[in-house]
């Protein structure tokens, strides 16, 4: 009765006037007295730990942090390409550029043969490349046992044509700067991005996909398939889990997906999720490029088949690629027939706002869903967003620059919404599709396959126990941490012109969730989001927020308002001389008295405490 009568002094404290907004912002500390507030846009009153109410997860394609951040925060700036010249105090990141691999690499060993090559940038013209190897055998062969040294030969393709390296199995070595990538290099210069983010395991999409909504690639039951098991001869999308059932290790589509192959099927058995934010009833939804079926694009495409031509890659691409959905997988949580939810007011919800009526979407939706919903005032608890394919940053049928304007038009939108002041969007990825990435961890998680397993030597892929599968027992097939990719944070509460070096996963995305919303409780089944390290390195959660916008040129990823600066987590936040953002730094939206942020961070620190025991 003590510590209720203290959460509730707290929370009364909490909203007192020492706590309302400086500089005209609205307030941010309003989180203690629950996650989702009761108004037209929530059904629910959940408590947060932290200030996040909204969290979208922009989950993308096939990038290694190397391709997209060999050489950052030093771009090229060669004439006719958007400049980027870092602020001054940008932190150094565990790069080609810092770890001295650009003129001396192992990847020009001799074993690789004509791909034998140095690391070299790409430019903007350059934008579409081939698509890597990046299956779950073939990374780890790539990575030779930490030697990081056979990439041309074991995940590597060039493009047909391509002058030098770019024509031969050597473009696995190619990588993008600020002159490209302009966009991100921007928000990781505004917000905070981490050099020490990887893949659960080693492979492509489908697992990643699993992972970051699971952290649980085990427990696949095979509805269609004319594959066998993987080997290190012949890929497939699963293995003998060494218990008498299957662990997914490459890409197979959901089963019962009234867009998926007909000869290539499965379900998982575990749970994700999606699962415990129902039973706590907090809104959420998996956002699709490409899954209204009733709808048609300007060139007349429709259902399953609905296209998008891109004027880079010079090919029309399927909007919906049924392996990339992260949900399908569960029967819990599938949408097959791709049904349409009730109304716009329904979206996030299970069951349709005041009936006991389950909604027919069952959380799962198009991308125009996510932007009719958040502009009507009904931004889901958690989102998942996947751009349609051309813009997923996948290599072969989608690219760097048509993936900026996917993802800065979402980051815009979101920035402009009321509900941006509580809102964290994670931009990540689901595998490296194969691209070369020096930085290697020893995985903890191993696996002992005969053949698909080749990491450490012929059957081996890391040391100890492996991990456990859902049924409770030790399974092959979940050998990571895998290959290194991308994260980057965008939120008033992201530390600003910051990296972080803490170790994490895509099951670490999981695990913020969890203890977000839900109090830390876990998805069990072995699931990794019960080690995966914490992301909160990410955030400064006990200072003022700063909400002012950075409005990107989608197609450019220069500035159109905002600044780069603003809330420097480490003092070092001013412009270089020759900066091309110009203008000086305006920190009034995140200053505030030493006594205000002191008391409130004391407060939120117990009020954390004690929700661990209330």
């Amino acid at each position: 009765m003590f510590v209720k009568r203290t959460r509730l002094a707290l929370s009364t404290l909490l909203s007192l006037s020492v706590f309302s907004p400086v500089s005209g912002h609205a307030s941010d500390w309003n989180i203690w007295s629950g996650g989702q507030q009761q108004s037209s846009s929530f059904g629910n009153t959940s408590q947060t730990r932290t200030p996040i109410k909204h969290l979208v997860v922009i989950y993308q394609e096939n990038v290694s942090f190397d391709h997209y951040f060999a050489t950052y925060p030093k771009a090229t700036n060669p004439t006719g390409e958007p400049s980027f010249r870092a602020q001054r105090g940008t932190p150094a990141v565990n790069n080609l550029q810092t770890s001295n691999l650009l003129q001396q690499n192992p990847n020009t060993n001799t074993a690789n043969g004509t791909g034998a090559a140095l690391p070299f940038r790409l430019d903007r013209t350059q934008a579409s490349t081939a698509d890597q190897n990046h299956a779950y055998t073939a990374e780890q062969m790539a990575y030779n046992n930490g030697a990081m040294d056979l990439f041309p030969l074991y995940t590597g393709s060039g493009s047909s044509g391509g002058v030098g390296a770019f024509g031969t199995k050597g473009q696995v070595l190619g990588y993008y700067d600020g002159n490209t990538v302009t966009a991100y290099w921007r928000y990781a210069q505004r917000f905070s991005m981490s050099d020490n983010a990887f893949t659960d395991t080693y492979g492509p999409s489908t697992p990643g996909a699993l992972e970051v909504v699971s952290g649980q690639t085990n427990g696949l039951k095979l509805i269609a398939t004319t594959q066998s098991p993987s080997t290190k001869e012949k890929s497939s999308a699963y293995i003998s889990d060494g218990q008498g059932g299957w662990t997914m290790i490459n890409d197979i589509d959901p089963g019962y997906d009234a867009c998926s192959s007909t000869t290539n099927q499965g379900m998982m058995t575990g749970r994700n999720i999606g699962d415990l934010l129902n039973e706590r009833g907090i809104t959420w939804g998996g956002f699709m490029g490409g899954f209204d079926l009733t709808l048609s694009n300007t060139d007349g495409s429709t259902g399953c088949k609905r296209t998008t031509y891109s004027t880079i890659v010079s090919e029309n691409v399927a909007d919906y690629i049924p392996h990339h959905n992260w949900f399908q997988y569960y029967e819990s949580t599938s949408n097959p027939t791709h049904a349409r939810p009730h109304s716009v007011k329904s979206i996030g919800y299970t069951y349709i706002p005041g009936t006991s009526k389950k909604d027919p979407a069952n959380h799962e939706y198009d991308l125009k869903d996510f932007y009719k919903t958040a502009k009507e005032g009904n931004l889901p608890a958690v989102s998942f967003v996947k751009l349609p394919a051309y813009q997923d940053g996948h290599a072969g049928y989608s690219d760097p620059l048509d993936e900026q304007v996917g993802v800065v038009d979402v980051v815009n939108l979101l920035q402009k919404l009321p509900e941006w002041k509580d809102t964290a969007i994670l931009i990540a990825y689901d595998d490296s599709d194969g691209w070369y990435d020096h930085a290697y961890v020893a995985p903890t998680h191993g696996s002992f396959d005969s053949s698909a397993d080749q990491l450490n030597g012929a059957g081996v892929c890391g040391s100890g126990t492996a991990p456990k599968g859902v049924e409770g027992k030790a399974v092959n097939g979940r050998c990571g941490p895998g290959t290194r990719v991308p994260l980057i944070a965008i939120s008033p509460y992201a530390k600003s012109n910051y990296v972080s070096h803490t170790l994490v996963t895509q099951a670490s995305i999981v695990r913020f969730i969890e203890d977000n919303w839900l109090g830390g409780k876990r998805l069990g089944q072995g699931s990794f989001d019960a080690t995966a390290g914490k992301i909160d390195d990410l955030f400064d959660f006990n200072r003022r927020s700063n909400t002012d916008q950075l409005i990107l040129d989608p197609d450019t990823g220069d500035i159109r308002s905002g600044q780069i600066s603003g809330n420097g987590h480490n003092g070092s936040s001013s412009h270089s001389d020759d900066s091309p953002f110009g203008g000086s730094s305006n920190n009034s939206s995140s200053n505030q008295s030493s006594s205000n942020s002191g008391l409130s961070g004391l407060l939120a620190a117990i009020w954390s405490f004690l929700s661990q025991y209330v």
